[in-house]
């Protein structure tokens, strides 16, 4: 995992680019079935999300990866709403950070010794299953934790699924559990559609995908439209909890299973009750030497407290349970050759390095290419192309490499030089003084281009359906847009002479086009790929400017008098909008009605006018970002640090050197149920009289 960028402004944007990947392989993983990296790279993204959240708490968005749970539910099933949330688990790395969820849990409860029960960490798809009268009447997925897709009639097709309980069971409750594919069975499937593959490439047809992993081939099966397809599939299911019930329940968790073993669910056999926390590092050894040896994929160790009465009492924090978390297996490494070291034009122009590699399988994924971050990076690492590399799926988009396997080299190996000119356009490149950036100067080069018109329509900017790469490298390489302007005077006729555009395709991107002039102020001026501008920025520039038409007067020297831009952000923005073509840009962009307003709270009818608030640690009502929007929507000001001027401090869980820094100036500190009060009737809320 990267280390917390050092300054706000960087950290500001590697934040931004991580809820960006992370809402992307959101999407690939709970929706469409079709993740693109292991668990292990998507967590150690996570991480670093919440890593620079902590120290950056001014980050933190009502929409970040952090405070959600997964994906939202598909339109081709009906959407079910989850009685209780089907909230996702945090996850520990290391006996030191197990340890220190086990001491924020008997904190909470007053006790330092209880029970635990360690469970393996199944890689299917979670799964909530309803039962009335012992019968099986409903079966939906995790969704966004709060409402899923209901897919009864397919899970009425798994044979470990009991249609019909024995024994004695509640009138009403529901069980949860992971649908998984076994090893055995994923290999005969990619197994059977190879034949296929060959019957069909004899046949002059198209071949059927192959699926990547078990977890990915189950997800698929369970989100098919004809119940018969997922009858064909090897599926089976692992019940781990017990969701809610209406009627009397075992209240130790481990009895649970026990008890639903007993009705005929399929429990895991291997979960292990234990009396304490020390008694579980043994068993964690156990699962990493064992996991191998399974049928079925795990990727850690579920540990949960056995009381569930205790469970209410610890709560959730933001999507994750405090009663339970998931010890994680190490990601998996890898040696391969090193064949060559390219280079990738980002949207900015920053050239990027990247490792192509002797293909090789890393966590059940095969692998070719790599992130190599930069020149100084792999100087750091001594990486030579030909070199035998390590390496890891942990931390990019891309697997990386980690370093180069030193007594392997046979001297022939060479090392890597950044191109001095643009390998997209051939401008001579230019180095960013203050970092280790090397960057294509030319804003026309044909790799900005194409790189920024993907970014403009991106969910964070303009959000239009149906603009993504290969449409974006289609709409340049024609000559139909050379700038993001361009995108506005797009007609059907023009969209349809292109390969493989059908009437729907483009009748659906002119819609979004279209739909995009509305989208706020802020969305719009990250959408223009403005170097060092991220959302924050752009929110903080559009709380400045007001309207799109207004970015064309700033100065550097005035955006310097903003809270949170400092003079490498206003310089970059100023420098932007000097450019000619840049300012064409954004006057075709209002004449073709592209100029939101930003709203002010009106002057004085705030009722938090006057009043400068801060907020530190975790609140358990609403996000950081939530309550800052809330501050400013009633016309108070949200500082980033607490001075003689900050009225008052909003105190969360976990609160840090703020909290330290209030105490000793006598700043007011406010629970989280005064500062609700506060929002709801102003400062007569809390008076002195506290």
């Amino acid at each position: 995992m990267r280390p917390v960028p050092k300054t706000q402004y960087e950290a500001r944007l590697r934040s931004e680019e991580l809820r960006s990947l992370i809402n992307y392989h959101n999407r690939l993983y709970y929706e469409l079935n079709q993740p693109e990296i292991p668990d292990e790279v998507y967590d150690d993204l996570m991480n670093e999300l919440r890593a620079i959240e902590a120290a950056y708490p001014e980050l933190i968005t009502p929409d970040s990866p952090t405070q959600r749970v997964g994906g939202a539910p598909l339109p081709t099933f009906e959407v079910v709403e989850h009685r209780v949330p089907l909230l996702s688990l945090s996850n520990c790395f290391s006996e030191e950070e197990l340890r220190a969820w086990h001491r924020r849990a008997a904190e909470r409860l007053g006790m330092e010794r209880f029970a635990l029960v360690s469970e393996p960490k199944i890689d299917g798809l979670a799964i909530a299953l309803v039962y009335e009268r012992g019968r099986f009447v409903q079966g939906a997925t995790r969704g966004d934790g709060y409402h899923g897709e209901n897919v009864t009639e397919n899970l009425r097709t798994i044979p470990t699924i009991p249609k019909q309980l024995r024994g004695n069971y509640p009138e009403r409750f529901e069980v949860r559990g992971e649908v998984y594919m076994p090893r055995s069975g994923f290999e005969e499937l990619n197994a059977a559609i190879g034949e296929e593959n060959l019957r069909r490439e004899q046949e002059g047809k198209k071949p059927l995908p192959m699926y990547a992993n078990p977890r990915n081939a189950a997800a698929g099966a369970v989100r098919q439209k004809d119940p018969s397809v997922t009858a064909s599939r090897p599926l089976a299911m692992f019940v781990y909890q017990l969701g809610w019930c209406e009627g009397p329940h075992p209240e130790s968790h481990f009895e649970i299973l026990g008890w639903l073993r007993e009705m005929g669910f399929t429990v895991n056999p291997e979960a292990r009750l234990h009396p304490d926390l020390e008694d579980v590092f043994p068993r964690i050894d156990w699962w990493g030497r064992e996991r191998e040896r399974l049928d079925y994929d795990i990727d850690g160790v579920v540990i949960k407290v056995d009381d569930t009465r205790a469970w209410e009492l610890l709560g959730a924090v933001g999507r994750e349970p405090r009663w339970a978390t998931a010890f994680k297996f190490p990601p998996q490494q890898r040696t391969t050759k090193l064949l060559d070291i390219q280079v990738n034009v980002g949207r900015t122009g920053v050239l990027t390095p990247f490792a192509v590699l002797e293909p090789v399988v890393v966590g059940g994924a095969r692998v070719s290419l790599a992130t190599l971050h930069n020149e100084g990076d792999i100087r750091r690492k001594d990486i030579r192309i030909g070199d035998t590399v390590i390496v890891q799926r942990a931390g990019e988009v891309i697997p990386q490499v980690v370093g180069p396997v030193v007594q392997l080299r046979t001297g022939e190996e060479r090392e890597f030089v950044m191109p001095d000119r643009c390998p997209a356009c051939g401008t001579p490149v230019s180095r960013d003084p203050d970092q280790a950036a090397v960057y294509c100067p030319n804003a026309a080069c044909p790799a900005q281009q194409i790189r920024l018109i993907e970014h403009f329509a991106s969910r964070s900017a303009m959000d239009i359906e149906g603009l993504g790469e290969k449409m974006a490298i289609q709409l340049y390489q024609s000559g139909l847009v050379r700038n993001v302007a361009d995108l506005y005077s797009l007609t059907k006729e023009q969209l349809l002479r292109l390969e493989k555009v059908q009437e729907k395709t483009a009748e659906n991107l002119l819609r979004g086009i279209a739909a995009s002039k509305s989208r706020p102020l802020p969305n719009v001026l990250f959408a223009l790929g403005i170097r060092h501008v991220g959302m924050e920025t752009a929110r903080l520039l559009a709380e400045h400017i007001g309207s799109l038409d207004r970015l064309l007067d700033v100065k550097a020297e005035e955006l310097q008098q903003i809270e949170g831009i400092g003079p490498v952000v206003a310089a970059s923005i100023e420098n932007w909008v000097q450019r000619p073509e840049n300012r064409a840009i954004v006057e075709r962009l209002v004449a073709a009605g592209v100029n939101p307003r930003f709203e002010r709270p009106a002057a004085g009818a705030g009722p938090l006018e006057g009043l400068t608030i801060v907020v530190t640690g975790r609140l358990e009502r609403m996000s950081r970002a939530e309550a800052e929007d809330a501050i400013r929507a009633r016309g108070g000001k949200v500082g980033s640090s607490v001075t003689k001027a900050t009225d008052f401090l909003v105190v969360g869980a976990d609160a840090g050197s703020k909290l330290a820094k209030a105490e000793k100036l006598g700043t007011r500190m406010l629970t989280e149920e005064e500062f609700l009060a506060l929002l709801e009737r102003g400062p007569g809320a809390v008076s002195d009289a506290s």
